[in-house]
């Protein structure tokens, strides 16, 4: 049975096209999924992410829990509202998902992860804890909205209490505090995003989320849909769970290598896969592409390298760019001369890195 976030009717008084996404019935546009990017980049955009699942982990042994969880170092996080980019990983260090952690007291930590994956995330995440003896509650009483885009934090901070505005207003990246709107709605402000852009994600109760929404549209916030999210998040070169990545990859063969804390005095469950993958070699890497001819890279397409073939992970027509960007895993080495069978036919394409976007701008030789 398909799922329904708590402004699904908001979004079809809109207008918006709704279509299956993991089991939830989501907005895809409002009409313009290229303009919604476009709006996104220029302006503000609000996007609906209630589907996300946001886990609030309880008990003395939390961070002890984490160290052994996740493949990034909870250490790293001592101010309290800080937050951390990780993957939780299986013994053969495939991925099972990636999250966000956020330190709020050394026994309360929440995470968010994906939508898709959250059944299997709280089985996995609750069989762990309980070793450590860590509560693990789902908090499916809550909503989350992502506003992205240059103006997007100057318009969240209008509709913030003013006593809380300062606070939200110096949050630094990756960091969240709680505030308050001006009706007096608890709010979790996070300074993070899956856009490239700034912006805030806000969490808060199901109850308040429609009026919070008709409240940033008021203040010129336009509603964007998953269409847009898509684009724009692979423009800034930010891995999609399942597309890019499973539980058959690695965080070292899906250029997540920079969220992994192979240090000594930690284990954590992966560890030893990773350790062994890193000393024979990782057999396979992921690449930025960009095609210059016309048409449109898509998942699955084969890759043809000078080191044997690859595939397409996520592809897209950049609406930044005015041409067609992906992701590909490739064997591992100088790939040299790429190419991709479109249809029958192999066409030349280039690789960069990525982020194919950065601040709303194409990166420099794209």
């Amino acid at each position: 049975m398909t799922e329904k976030t708590v402004l699904n009717e908001t979004h079809r008084a809109l207008g918006a096209k709704m279509v299956d996404f993991g089991g939830w019935d989501m907005p895809i546009h409002y009409g313009s999924q290229i303009e919604e990017h476009h709006q996104v980049r220029r302006d503000a955009g609000v996007f609906d992410v209630s589907h996300m699942t946001v886990v609030d982990l309880h008990g003395a042994k939390t961070r002890d829990f984490l160290r052994h969880l996740v493949a990034n170092n909870v250490d790293k996080l001592k101010v309290s509202g800080k937050a951390l980019y990780t993957a939780m990983l299986n013994e053969q260090g495939g991925v099972i998902d990636d999250l966000i952690i956020y330190f709020l007291t050394e026994d309360f930590f929440r995470l968010v992860v994906n939508a898709a994956t959250r059944d299997k995330d709280l089985a996995w995440i609750t069989r762990q804890a309980a070793a450590f003896d860590v509560s693990v509650t789902h908090r499916d009483d809550y909503a989350m909205v992502a506003v992205q885009g240059p103006s997007a934090r100057a318009k969240v901070l209008s509709l913030l209490a003013e006593a809380d505005r300062a606070a939200a207003d110096k949050l630094a990246r990756f960091a969240a505090v709680d505030a308050k709107s001006l009706d007096g709605v608890p709010l979790f402000v996070a300074r993070t995003g899956y856009t490239g852009e700034d912006g805030y994600e806000i969490v808060l109760a199901k109850t308040d989320a429609a009026n919070f929404w008709n409240a940033l549209l008021a203040v010129g916030v336009k509603p964007a849909g998953l269409g847009a999210r898509d684009t724009l998040r692979l423009e800034a070169g930010m891995n999609l769970y399942g597309q890019d990545m499973d539980e058959t990859v690695s965080p070292l063969e899906a250029g997540l290598a920079w969220t992994v804390s192979l240090d000594d005095g930690r284990d954590f469950i992966g560890k030893p896969a990773l350790v062994a993958q890193k000393s024979a070699g990782v057999p396979r890497q992921m690449i930025g592409l960009v095609m210059d001819e016309k048409g449109v890279l898509r998942h699955g397409q084969k890759v043809l390298t000078g080191n044997g073939e690859g595939e397409i992970l996520s592809g897209t027509f950049s609406p930044t760019l005015g041409k067609a960007i992906a992701f590909a895993r490739v064997p591992a080495g100088e790939p040299l001369e790429v190419r991709v069978d479109i249809r029958g036919k192999e066409v030349p394409v280039r690789v960069v890195r990525f982020p194919f976007v950065r601040d709303g701008k194409p990166q420099a030789g794209i």
